[in-house]
């Protein structure tokens, strides 16, 4: 396997609100994760929608990010940002180019 993608896509109307959050909680985040990347998006088809892709070198990474208090922390901030859930997907990478 290639390696595994995480796309969080939530909606919300308080954007500048999460850009603090992020930018407040960052560092800890960074600190000790498994996150090979992350890239931040806007829908432009769908104003108010945004997705994060974080990639990872394996699901096993992934899931071991995931038991972090730091990202249980941020996220349950997050969630009280957002419009409604979060939806995930959850993606084994096959193939890049």
């Amino acid at each position: 396997m290639a390696g595994f993608v995480q796309i969080v896509e939530y909606q919300t109307s308080r954007i500048e609100e999460v850009q603090a959050l992020i930018d407040e909680r960052r560092p800890q985040l960074e600190a000790g994760n498994t996150v090979r990347r992350v890239t931040a998006t806007a829908d432009r088809d769908r104003p108010g929608y945004y997705l994060t892709i974080v990639e990872f070198d394996s699901y096993e990474a992934a899931m071991e990010n995931s038991q972090r208090p730091e990202t249980s922390e941020f996220s349950a901030a997050m969630a009280k940002l957002c419009d409604g859930p979060a939806k995930f997907y959850n993606l084994d990478v096959w193939q890049t180019w």
